[in-house]
């Protein structure tokens, strides 16, 4: 059995990110101790790496924990899992997407921006984002 101390330096997170954890119920003390302290198991250590990992892949933790719920759930299948794994990538694709094209724009307000000197209140990218903002308001 581990105290909360212990659990966050076996797994690299803090006492608070476990707390969160704990009032969010991804984990759960296992037990007390005769003074009161809360003890964890092994298995909140693995539940904690989990977390970790899965977070690393881009779940939420409202998304971890659905996977923890089927994971405990009997009737749950991998195909269950696989969905939403697959949903995840979807979304993550979809954001790559936007960051390219905002990465773009960024490299033709930069390449269109010569003059480095010029003051900024005539400096050609805030001129474009003005521009932007005027054409987005009247749309």
């Amino acid at each position: 059995m581990f105290t909360i101390g212990k659990l966050a330096s076996l797994t690299s997170v803090s006492n608070d990110t476990l707390r969160y954890y704990e009032d969010e119920g991804l984990v759960k003390p296992a037990g007390k101790s005769p003074a009161g302290y809360r003890l964890y198991d092994q298995d909140s250590a693995r539940r904690i790496h989990f977390i970790k990992h899965a977070q690393h892949c881009g779940f939420t933790l409202a998304e971890i924990r659905e996977l923890l719920v089927l994971r405990g759930r009997d009737r749950a299948c991998c195909g269950d899992v696989r969905k939403r794994a697959i949903e995840k990538k979807l979304q993550i694709e979809n954001k790559i997407r936007a960051m390219e094209a905002m990465s773009k724009a960024l490299d033709q307000l930069i390449a269109e921006c010569v003059n480095e000197a010029q003051p900024a209140k005539e400096c050609t990218i805030i001129a474009a984002l003005e521009r932007a903002n005027v054409s987005m308001s009247m749309q």
